[in-house]
């Protein structure tokens, strides 16, 4: 009998342990950031219902007006250099299905620094301090080396309304919790046209409270396109709205934190507010094409 020889020797020996005047057991409580007082237990959630909290979170809001104050840096982690841009005002307007308009402000002088406006498939940029007036594709091909060319307001869209899962979509849990974090994470796939399942995205909740708290979007090999955080959920007219959000474009090295100050939500934004004219004199650029000096200005490209 050696097994039951050796469970009665550890059995004597804790309690040998034990005994001891010296031996102190000591019981640690993990408390977790934005846990109410008293609330140690961590929610549960099965796949299915963190599904439907992404759908349900898409489908409330048609709309919405916000007043930002946005932190935008250049570089990347990778690069070892980034460079941050203090309190820079801004105004996000959006409305289903994929028009959104974004304007920056310089510090103090509140002077536009940029506007930006998209209809889904293609944009606008304009930057007074340049001249200049981008056109393109949402679609980036070919990253610019000048960061400002890589601007798209798709990516505040993708990032601001984290989509829906698609019925076409696979989805994996992993419940990821230790001493330092606590999230549930939905692993979304997609099946290739070879049969392959492509990892997608991945999308995080916080088990203190199952708010969306990070979503990972990759390209097919595996990249991130972009890496959004949510904290500090907000209610915003009968709606629940992160107030602090953070946007890494790492492939593209730029990177936008965004504080929000003020929040409308579904109470209309009207035609004429995704409507961006190039200024007169401005130099039109093609995302992708070279400006051409002392060229003349071209007519006007609006919104149609």
């Amino acid at each position: 009998m050696p097994h039951l020889r050796v469970g009665i020797a550890v059995s004597v020996l804790c309690l040998t342990f034990l005994g001891l005047p010296s031996c102190v057991v000591k019981r640690r409580i993990i408390t977790r950031a934005g846990a109410k007082s008293g609330q140690p237990v961590l929610l549960t959630a099965p796949a299915a219902d963190l599904v439907k909290r992404v759908a349900d979170q898409f489908a409330a809001i048609h709309d919405f007006t916000a007043t930002i104050d946005m932190t935008p840096a250049l570089g990347t982690a990778e690069k070892s250099r980034i460079t941050e841009y203090k309190d820079v005002r801004g105004y996000i307007l959006f409305r289903k299905p994929a028009d959104i308009r974004i304007v920056g402000l310089y510090p103090v002088v509140r002077n536009t620094a940029f506007d930006m406006v998209s209809n889904g498939a293609d944009f606008k940029l304009y930057v007074p301090v340049k001249n200049r007036f981008l056109v393109g594709s949402n679609t980036i091909e070919t990253p610019s080396p000048n960061k400002l060319e890589n601007l798209r307001p798709q990516h505040f869209l993708d990032a601001l309304l984290v989509r829906p899962v698609a019925p076409s979509e696979k989805v994996f849990l992993e419940n990821y919790t230790d001493e330092d974090n606590a999230f549930y994470i939905l692993h979304v796939l997609q099946e290739s046209s070879t049969g392959e399942l492509m990892l997608e995205r991945t999308i995080w909740f916080s088990r203190v409270d199952l708010h969306l708290a990070r979503q990972l979007v990759l390209d097919p090999a595996g990249n991130i396109l972009t890496d959004a955080r949510y904290s500090d959920w907000r209610v915003y007219d009968n709606v629940a709205f992160p107030k602090h959000i953070e946007i890494n474009r790492p492939h593209d090295e730029y990177a936008i934190v965004l504080n929000i100050q003020k929040m409308d939500i579904n109470k209309g934004v009207s035609d004429d507010k995704f409507v961006l004219t190039q200024p007169e004199g401005s130099q039109l650029q093609r995302v992708g094409e070279a400006i051409r000096p002392g060229s003349p200005s071209p007519k006007d490209v609006s919104r149609k």
